[in-house]
C-alpha cells in the first residue's frame, strides 16, 4: 500500500525537471538529486573497473599488498579522468556525460605482456599507447570518414551484445563463483532487476530517474540478511593512501609497445562509439566533432596518466552509457560528481572496500538491464542510416566476425599469444572488419 502510494503521489506531481533540461549536458541538477545520481554512476562501473587489476595480479601471483595498491589507484586514476573527460581541459575531454575507468579490451594484451616482461613492460606499453591515441583524437577530423554512423552504431551494438554475458555471469555469482548459478545469487538478481524495471517505469520524476541506484540498495540490504555481505576487507584497510606516480616504473619493450598501439587505434572506435552512443541515448543528438575529438584525446592522455600512476588503460566505460540511456539525465556534472566519489575512494582506502563488498549478483541484476541498452542505443544510432545491401553486409559481417571469433577459440588455439590476444577480443577484428568493408565497398545510389 506505501508503495502504490508513493508511485500514485509521483505520477501525480509535475516533472521538476522539463525533458529537454534533462537532455542538456550542461544542465545542473539541484544537488539533492545531482549527488545520489553521481553516486549511482560510481555503483554502476566501480566493480567492473577494479576487475581489471585483480584479473592481472591474479594472472601473475601478485602479492596482496601490490595488488590493494593498484585496486586504489585504479580508483584514484578513473575520478581524474572522469572529471577531465567531464569538464574538460582546454581542448581534452568531451565536455559530456562520460564515466571513465579501466578498459576490459586490453586484457587479453596486457597478461602475455605481463607473464613475459613483467608490469613496468605494460604500464610503458600503455603508456605510449596512451600517447598514439591522443594523436588520434587531435586529428580526429582528419579521420573522421573512417567512423561513419554505420560504424559506430555497429560497434557500439557489438559492445552490447559482447558485454550482455557478462551481466549474466554477474548475476550468476561473478567469474569463477563458487555455487554459480545458485538459487541465492538469482534471487538477489531477480530481485534487483524487477525494482530497477519498476521503479524506472512506474515512478516519476527524481525516483524514475534513480532507478538503478535504489535497485542497487534494495538488493544490498537483501544480501546483507542472507549473509552475503563480508566486511573484513573494511575492516582491514587503511584510512589514507596517496597516489605515487612511477611506483611499479615504466619499461618501453618493442613488441609490448606494438601490441598496445594496435589496440589503442582500435580503441579509439570503441571511445567514438561509446560517446556517441552516450550523446545519442541521453541528449538525443549526434556527437559534435570537438566532442569526439576532446573525447579520445581524454582517453588517450587518461592511459597515459593511469600508467604513471600505475594504473591500466581508461576508456568510456560501456555501462554508463546505458545508464545515462536508462535514467535520461546527460548532465555533465552529475558525472563530475560521480569522478569526485572516485578520487576519495581512491584516496580512503576503507571508502574504497566498503563499496566493493556489493555482491555481484546486486551488480548483475542491473547490469543485464545497462548492456541491454548498449545494444539499444547501437540500434538507435543505426537506425539514421540507409538500411540497403551494403550497410547491411557492413553490419552483418562485422557482428558475425566479432561474436563468432569470441565464441570459437579453437580455431586459432596454436596461433602467437599476440594474434590469440586480437582475435579473443572480439572486438577488434569486428572494429576493423567494419572500417574496411565500410571503405573498400561501394556506395549505393540513394532509392526514391
Amino acid at each position: 500500500m506505501l508503495w502504490r502510494l508513493i508511485i500514485q503521489n509521483q505520477t501525480d506531481e509535475a516533472p521538476l525537471h522539463s525533458k529537454e533540461q534533462l537532455q542538456d549536458v550542461n544542465f545542473m541538477p539541484p544537488l539533492v538529486e545531482a549527488i545520489p545520481l553521481g553516486l549511482q554512476h560510481v555503483l554502476a562501473m566501480f566493480v567492473g573497473n577494479v576487475t581489471v587489476p585483480l584479473i592481472i595480479a591474479s594472472a601473475i601471483n601478485l602479492p596482496a599488498d601490490q595488488t590493494i595498491f593498484m585496486v586504489q589507484a585504479t580508483m584514484f586514476v578513473a575520478g581524474v579522468a572522469t572529471l577531465v573527460q567531464a569538464l574538460g581541459l582546454g581542448p581534452i575531454g568531451a565536455r559530456a556525460p562520460i564515466v571513465m575507468g579501466t578498459s576490459f579490451g586490453f586484457i587479453p594484451i596486457m597478461i602475455p605482456i605481463a607473464l613475459n616482461y613483467g608490469l613496468p613492460a605494460v604500464l610503458g606499453a600503455a603508456f605510449i599507447g596512451g600517447i598514439v591515441m591522443a594523436l588520434l583524437g587531435l586529428g580526429l577530423r582528419w579521420i573522421r570518414f573512417l567512423f561513419p554512423p554505420v560504424v559506430t552504431g555497429t560497434f557500439v551494438l557489438m559492445i552490447g551484445i559482447i558485454l550482455m554475458p557478462v551481466g549474466f555471469a554477474y548475476a550468476g555469482g561473478g567469474f569463477g563463483a563458487e555455487n554459480f548459478g545458485s538459487v541465492e545469487y538469482l534471487g538477489i538478481a531477480g530481485l534487483v532487476f524487477v525494482v530497477t524495471l519498476g521503479v524506472h517505469q512506474y515512478a516519476n520524476g527524481f525516483l524514475s530517474e534513480m532507478a538503478v541506484l535504489i535497485g542497487i540498495l534494495v538488493g544490498y540490504v537483501a544480501s546483507y540478511f542472507l549473509g552475503m555481505v563480508e566486511f573484513s576487507n573494511v575492516a582491514g584497510a587503511s584510512w589514507v593512501q596517496l597516489p605515487v606516480p612511477f611506483k611499479i616504473g615504466l619499461e618501453f619493450v618493442p613488441m609490448a609497445v606494438g601490441g598496445m598501439v594496435l589496440m589503442a587505434v582500435v580503441t579509439s572506435a570503441e571511445s567514438i562509439g561509446d560517446i556517441e552512443g552516450t550523446i545519442n541515448g541521453g541528449a538525443n543528438r549526434p556527437a559534435t566533432d570537438k566532442e569526439l575529438s576532446g573525447g579520445v584525446m581524454a582517453d588517450g592522455l587518461a592511459s597515459s596518466f593511469a600508467a604513471v600512476f600505475n594504473a591500466f588503460p581508461q576508456i568510456s566505460f560501456s555501462q554508463n552509457v546505458g545508464l545515462v540511456a536508462l535514467t535520461g539525465v546527460a548532465s555533465r556534472y552529475v558525472v563530475a560528481i560521480g569522478a569526485g566519489f572516485l578520487i576519495v575512494a581512491g584516496l580512503l582506502p576503507k571508502f574504497g572496500a566498503l563499496i566493493t563488498t556489493i555482491p555481484q549478483p546486486v551488480l548483475g541484476g542491473a547490469t543485464i538491464i545497462m548492456f541491454g541498452l548498449i545494444g539499444a542505443a547501437g540500434v538507435k544510432m543505426l537506425s539514421n542510416i540507409e538500411f540497403n545491401k551494403r550497410n547491411m553486409l557492413v553490419i552483418g559481417v562485422s557482428l558475425s566476425v566479432a561474436i563468432g571469433l569470441r565464441g570459437q577459440e579453437g580455431l586459432y588455439a596454436d596461433a602467437s599469444e599476440g594474434v590469440k590476444a586480437i582475435l579473443q577480443s572480439g572486438l577488434i577484428p569486428g572494429a576493423l572488419i567494419s572500417i574496411i568493408l565500410n571503405l573498400v565497398l561501394p556506395q549505393e545510389e540513394k532509392t526514391h
